[in-house]
């Protein structure tokens, strides 16, 4: 597997074979799931008696891939690539292909578990978890939290979005999202006034340059990447730039490798930026038409900032000379200069894509800013192959965190709770009373944890958090303060809900067993504004239960109670859902949960949110007939629903006038333009230094996804990928008598992590830095991160802090 990944200028098809080949040598745990070719037409599935195939989207990361899924005899037996799907069509990444077997892992949750005063865990029914919960929550619902996820369903987010904030008036919701995607959120709305990229994949097909700005599309989103290496081997002359801070598979693909310092992106674009201006270079006309400049006020920072002028940008700007620009960046002046040479030339079309490395960063709303000022500036925008494009680790990231909006601040629909016009636009869709809306915005994820573990007496006014869909225990940064503390709090109570035992179970005094995937309907939002959805197709083990139930039998268990949150003006239950005849359906009750499509009805409510910042969705029979829609989608004369590729621009967008060339008709300046911002380069808030002198950078790997509590089941990958380890380069490797594959400690001011060297591995880090993936739960790197993050987004800095490694031999005994 890891020969054929390497090869990435090879043809994409036979590229994605390769890998699919390879893994499917190997028995999926709990059995065999055959891997279907991915050029196998969709009708030409293999069937036989009593099997059957239905669509589905990937249960892994934010590019959406759909697969066909086939079942017999009541399991998922095989998966292939649907070939139907514009995303994929038909192929899937070495993780897409196993992705059937991620339901039959051995240990399984199967139970609610309740942990003991002498720690073991007692497995009761479900009726007393549920009670215990409500009763948590009705004694104190002001210092209940939910953490939850973007891979969330859109109805699972809604319902808990809706139970949290329409019902319990307590806005201390926020997702794990806040730790991969919020910088992005922060940067569109900053820029463009509204959520979620202008462009599409088809940037990819059509763009002449390819820019990867901290970003390893290579291995972390294959599918999408092969895009662009497929046009290679048809002969299609497209140039990628990596700009990263260590070699990965994606500069192994590259025409050219910019290696930056850590932190060195901002002053990159801001250098772009500069040349621009000073060459002339830049789109006159566009600038003029479509575009205001912006910078924080002396007061401090602001998502909106204020208005400054094109004078003052120049002026601003004129400070970010290629070399100074080399000195911040690490980049040569002549490497500067060919980037703004690049942007300057209006006969290539630039498409940049970026994820984490721009997002995990104190910095990451100004560096999100910056990248879309560039593109704006220089007119590489708005046109196929021109775009400045985010790309998201978790499949409903989008469609679940950013458009139902369960973030701390948010309400549904690009809607917050801190304007009134919009909480009161959110109690009439909830016909609950006016008021009942928190209009103080909850604690972030960093805050949350943090109050959940400082005890009650000392200020932690967070005492129960219910987690559904996520891993904290693992995920958090700085581990041993926003998390592992909590392990001595007896006045705490942590609710988690999943389908494995995870580092976040280990600490939990109540485990829910929860379905997954096809065990139950879904709808999820990918990275190019697509809603897909699917339905349940096997049932899950034992007891296991949808999260979507899980709130709402929580929501009715306090309507019993009395809680006069969970009734709506008319006194109604806020969840409540009538059949044909007006009668309600008891969809708190599981054996009655099917009676009904519950899915297709918290839509149906949740459509109306949609308008307001122009993220239209059709009807939900619409998805079941289509592998997604691009919003907005909008109802034609026909009778027929139209998606959207190419927000803003007028040959695309159904929201711009006739006429108009652009319209960003969400503008925070409310006159239809985009925001080109200026900020200054700030150094990171942990230097390197004589105690602890390396750069520590996390991140993913090709065969895992994030914590690996699925793909760690499935023995293909886990037997390609068995261990956490941290890369080194040859020359500090032997400057610390250090060999390869020798176990070493990572540490930094806050912990510490055990793990064996890879030296000139996969990826290369340069000298004074190291990197390190997460995704090994027995190896936990981010005991060692530190949670400094984004004054703006609160998203904490993963990439980028002070560590050290020591041979275990320097380490006292």
């Amino acid at each position: 597997m890891s020969q054929s990944m390497q090869t990435l200028s090879h043809d994409r098809r036979q590229l994605l074979k390769a890998s699919a080949l390879a893994a499917a040598g190997s028995l999926v745990t709990g059995g065999s799931l055959p891997v279907v070719q991915a050029d196998q037409a969709v009708d030409d599935l293999p069937t036989g008696e009593g099997m059957s195939w239905n669509k589905a989207p990937c249960r892994f990361c934010g590019t959406g891939c759909h697969v066909q899924v086939g079942v017999e005899d009541g399991r998922v037996v095989a998966v292939a690539g649907d070939k139907a799907a514009d995303v994929n069509k038909g192929l899937l990444c070495v993780k897409g292909y196993h992705v059937g077997g991620i339901l039959y892992g051995k240990d399984r949750l199967t139970e609610p578990l309740l942990r003991q005063e002498d720690g073991s865990l007692k497995p009761i029914e479900w009726d007393e978890a549920i009670k215990i919960i409500a009763k948590r929550i009705f004694d104190s619902p002001e210092t209940f939290a939910f953490y939850g996820s973007g891979q969330w369903t859109i109805p699972e987010g809604y319902a808990a979005q809706k139970f949290m904030k329409g019902g319990l008036s307590n806005n201390h919701i926020d997702p794990n999202a806040r730790l991969c995607m919020a910088s992005a959120v922060t940067g569109f709305l900053g820029t463009y006034g509204v959520d979620e990229p202008a462009g599409c994949y088809q940037d990819l097909d059509e763009c002449d340059v390819l820019i990867t700005w901290g970003n390893n599309p290579a291995e972390m989103h294959p599918v999408l990447f092969s895009r662009v290496t497929d046009r290679r081997s048809r002969g299609e002359n497209v140039r990628i730039i990596d700009i990263g801070t260590r070699r990965t598979r994606t500069t192994d693909a590259a025409n050219d490798y910019l290696e930056m310092d850590s932190h060195g992106d901002v002053p990159i674009a801001l250098g772009i930026m500069h040349l621009l201006i000073e060459n002339g270079t830049y789109d006159k006309s566009f600038v003029e038409k479509h575009c205001n400049f912006r910078a924080h006020p002396e007061s401090g920072k602001t998502l909106f900032g204020e208005a400054i002028s094109e004078d003052e940008f120049r002026k601003r700007i004129a400070e970010y000379t290629p070399e100074r620009v080399s000195e911040l960046s690490g980049l040569s002046v002549e490497q500067i200069r060919m980037l703004g040479d690049l942007f300057g030339d209006d006969d290539v079309k630039i498409t940049s894509l970026w994820c984490m490395g721009m997002n995990q960063h104190t910095m990451g709303t100004a560096i999100n800013t910056l990248v879309h000022g560039v593109h704006l500036l220089s007119g590489h925008f708005g046109k196929p192959g021109d775009s400045p494009t985010s790309l998201t680790g978790q499949p409903s990231a989008c469609g679940t965190v950013r458009e139902v909006g369960t973030l701390a601040h948010a309400l549904p629909g690009g809607r917050i709770v801190a304007n009134p016009e919009h909480r009161q636009q959110c109690e009439g869709f909830w016909n609950i009373p006016e008021g009942r809306i928190n209009a103080t915005p909850g604690y972030h994820t960093v805050k949350m944890f943090d109050q959940f573990t400082i005890p009650t007496d000392e200020g932690g006014d967070i005492t129960t958090m219910f987690v559904q869909v996520t891993n904290p225990g693992q995920t958090l940064p700085n581990l041993n303060k926003l998390f592992n503390d909590k392990k001595n709090l007896a006045d705490k109570f942590l609710i988690v809900s999943d389908v494995y035992p995870t580092p976040t179970t280990e600490l939990a005094d109540l485990i829910l067993p929860a379905a997954m995937w096809v065990e139950k309907n879904g709808i999820y939002g990918n990275s190019e504004r697509r809603t897909q959805q699917w339905f349940k197709m096997v049932d899950p083990p034992g007891d296991a239960r949808d999260d979507t139930w899980m709130t709402i039998a929580i929501a009715h268990k306090l309507f019993e109670m009395g809680h006069e949150g969970m009734k709506d003006k008319d006194g109604e239950f806020i969840f409540a859902v009538k059949d044909e005849s007006g009668e309600e359906v008891p969809v708190w009750e599981f054996d009655r949960y099917y009676d009904t499509n519950v899915d297709k009805h918290l839509f149906e409510e949740y459509r109306q949110f949609t308008t307001m910042k122009h993220k239209n969705l059709a009807p939900y029979d619409e998805y079941v007939k289509a592998r997604g829609l691009r919003w907005p989608v909008v109802e034609q004369e026909d009778g027929s629903w139209r998606e959207t590729k190419f927000r803003f621009s007028g040959f695309d967008d159904p929201f711009v006038a006739e006429g108009e060339e652009f319209d960003f008709y969400h503008s925070s300046t409310k006159d239809g333009r985009a925001q080109i911002w200026f900020h200054d380069y700030e150094p990171p808030p942990e230097m390197p230094d004589d105690e602890y002198p390396m750069w520590l950078c996390t991140g993913r790997v090709l065969e895992h996804w994030h914590t690996g509590s699925m793909t760690r089941r499935l023995a293909p990958l886990n037997r390609a990928m068995p261990t956490g380890y941290v890369e080194m380069n040859m020359e500090d490797a032997k400057a610390a008598n250090i060999r390869q594959g020798e176990k070493v400690i990572v540490e930094s001011r806050r912990g510490s992590c055990e793990l064996p060297v890879w030296i000139d591995g996969r990826g290369r880090p340069p000298r004074g830095t190291i990197f390190v993936p997460f995704f090994d739960e027995t190896k936990l790197i981010n005991n060692v991160t530190l949670d400094e993050h984004c004054p703006i987004s609160k998203q904490p800095d993963y990439k980028k802090c002070a560590a050290r490694v020591k041979k275990l031999s320097e380490v006292p005994s």
